[in-house]
């Protein structure tokens, strides 16, 4: 009885000395696939992606990928992150997902789901994806039923004319200015966090204005809280 009271205690300090306007945002797990190769949170990286303007210890930030394709190449580009918000609060299995409107088409696809520890198969979609396995573009952890939260968004093209494609991925807390979003929250601190990516294609040699076009994903989520985690086998 004396060792419950004293945890109960303990728990209340800790929710006390935890705010929710300071909620804690650390990157778990990241992928990024480039036309079938798969780079990892500890890279490298391949040549044209720029990571100066992303902390990935809180996994917000910038993220760009450049990139000049010749006439008749397909390329392909997926992202996939896994933040935990507050897990040492109230674990990283508390969060859901959301999204504001359809994105997929024209090469588009996306996935919220657990990342792949107990039922999602979310990162196996990432390892493969491609015009013959794009991601699923379903949510598998709405609100009425929480898990660990990870999300995904890539696109495939092939060219007909030479380009320089840029893909710019942004993460953050805020909500983004446009309609197009994924979101992960977690509804114990209220944290959200939010992913917006922008394509932009500009005809090589031609001098015209770039074409925009603007795709936005909100994210958030609440963390599963465990000492080790495994991934299934893919």
């Amino acid at each position: 009885m004396r060792n419950t009271a004293v945890t109960l205690a303990v728990l209340l300090l800790v929710c006390v000395a935890s705010p929710t306007a300071s909620a804690d945002t650390v990157l778990f797990d990241f992928g990024l696939n480039v036309n079938g190769t798969l780079y990892p949170l500890a890279g490298p990286f391949p040549g044209g992606f720029n990571t100066a303007a992303f902390d990935f210890t809180t996994g917000l930030g910038t993220l760009v990928y450049s990139k000049n394709v010749a006439i008749g190449e397909s390329l392909s580009v997926a992202l996939f992150v896994d933040h935990e918000i507050d897990e040492a609060v109230n674990t990283f299995f508390n969060e859901y997902g959301e999204k504001d409107a359809a994105i997929e088409g024209g090469g588009w696809s996306w996935e919220i789901d657990e990342p792949g520890y107990v039922f999602g198969d979310i990162y196996t979609h990432l390892t493969s994806f491609g015009p013959a396995d794009p991601f699923d573009n379903t949510n598998a952890v709405p609100v009425a039923t929480p898990d660990d939260v990870s999300m995904a968004i890539g696109h495939w093209q092939t060219y007909s004319k030479a380009y320089g494609v840029t893909y710019t991925f942004k993460l953050t807390t805020q909500p983004p200015p446009v309609n197009f979003w994924l979101k992960q929250v977690d509804p114990d601190s209220g944290a959200e966090v939010y992913l917006t990516t922008s394509y932009v294609t500009v005809p090589i040699g031609e001098g015209v204005i770039p074409e925009p076009g603007t795709l936005v994903l909100l994210l958030s989520g609440l963390g599963l809280a465990a000492a080790a985690r495994f991934r299934k086998s893919l």
